[in-house]
């Protein structure tokens, strides 16, 4: 199937928490077979984060239920060294290997990329951590908050009262997750009938995160604007922010000459097209605040939803802001199909996932099984590289699995 593009390779995900698990679900939603190796016993640590406390009691905390269906979860303890050998038999059935340890680590284990390339000539591995590979702060822990500030990230958000500001979700750990499986399938396509040599793909969340401030950054480096915190305005146009109405916020993009003119007309203020201080784009920019509070004066007559529907149907952007839950609800949101559902799930019980943002040829890319419980798929992955029932039952024994 072309929503699979995927299948015909195996992904290792020996990751922990969000960063790399969400890298291996984004590969599992496009058809690759995602093996979850994790510590026996504890697993990763996500198992134990989220809002239910009993979910977390059993190992299948919210937080890993998030991004993690699809994967196969394989228990190896690669501190002995039956788990290492293990670790490297299934290693040389791998395609990629993911891994988000800090640098070093897995070279300490002795399974670092010089060590596994030697196993497997063709592994892609990708190394996702705060910093990279490389210089000086490579061996600093980091967390998501860590590298919002370090990135500039938390300095923009917010006004001029509320900044240095984080943003709401671990926004750091997700772009890591997006670079490190954008960079992952570029790596495999790019396959196609060249040579294939081994691969070290080294992401770094600080790196991968200031990449994404393109404009912010360019503004800095080409124009010399040192970045200020606006709140819920947009620096690059007025009026576009966030305004009030009559009975709630609503964000609007007029950013375009013919939105600001046709939103004056709907408000009732044809004069603001021909007044000086906001008849040109700059002049616009350079009285925002004016701008804002003249317009909010006459938003205040109608609700969002109101404002939101009229301005829309005349081709001005606008929408109102939404809850968490009013989003997922949001009838759009479900035409487009984009939460997935199992039923059932061992110790969970019904599990709703959000799945990728786009679709191939109309059709949402998804995985067909749930989150595993912790070890799940252990005796399958064995048997499948060779060991018999016996051997499994000693490695268990011996807690190596």
């Amino acid at each position: 199937m072309f929503t699979h593009p995927l299948r015909k390779y195996r992904i290792i995900d020996l990751t922990n928490v969000l960063s790399g698990p969400f890298c291996g679900y984004l590969l599992a939603n496009m058809g690759a077979q995602v093996i979850k190796v994790e510590v026996p016993e504890s697993g990763d640590l996500a198992r134990q984060l989220g809002a239910d406390a009993e979910l977390n009691k059993n190992k299948m905390g919210a937080s890993f239920l998030a991004q993690n269906a699809g994967k196969k979860s394989l228990t190896i303890n690669l501190k002995t060294a039956k788990g290492k050998e293990l670790f490297e038999r299934l290693i040389e059935t791998a395609d990629v290997l993911i891994e988000n340890f800090r640098p070093g680590v897995m070279t300490r284990l002795g399974l670092g990329f010089d060590d596994l390339k030697l196993i497997n000539s063709k592994l892609v591995y990708c190394a996702i951590s705060g910093f990279g590979a490389t210089g000086p702060l490579r061996y600093q822990p980091a967390y998501d908050q860590i590298i919002q500030g370090l990135s500039g990230v938390m300095s923009i958000t917010g006004d001029d009262t509320s900044a240095p500001l984080r943003v709401g979700y671990p926004i750091a750990d997700t772009i890591g997750g997006m670079s490190a499986a954008f960079a992952i399938a570029a790596t495999l396509a790019g396959r196609n009938g060249d040579p294939v040599e081994a691969v070290f793909i080294d992401v770094s969340m600080l790196a991968s995160t200031m990449s994404t401030m393109g404009w912010v950054v360019s503004n800095y480096l080409i124009a010399g604007q040192i970045p200020q915190p606006m709140g819920n305005d947009n620096f690059t146009a007025s009026p576009s922010g966030t305004f009030r109405t009559g009975d709630g916020p609503l964000n609007i993009a007029a950013n375009k000459q013919e939105q600001f003119e046709t939103l004056c007309d709907i408000v009732g203020l044809p004069e603001l097209k021909t007044d000086k201080r906001f008849s040109h784009r700059q002049g616009r920019l350079q009285n925002r605040q004016e701008l804002k509070h003249t317009l909010e004066r006459a938003l205040l007559g109608k609700s969002a939803a109101d404002w939101e529907e009229e301005l829309s149907a005349a081709g001005v952007p606008a929408g109102r802001v939404l809850s968490v839950p009013e989003a997922l609800n949001h009838p759009h949101l479900r035409n487009r199909g984009m939460i997935g559902r199992f039923d059932a799930v061992p110790q969970v019980g019904k599990v709703e996932v959000f799945r990728p943002g786009f679709k191939l040829n109309g059709l949402s890319p998804q995985v067909d099984t749930p989150p595993p419980l912790l070890g799940q798929h252990t005796e399958e992955v064995l048997t499948d590289l060779g060991l018999t029932a016996e051997e499994i039952a000693a490695l268990r024994q011996e807690k190596v699995v």
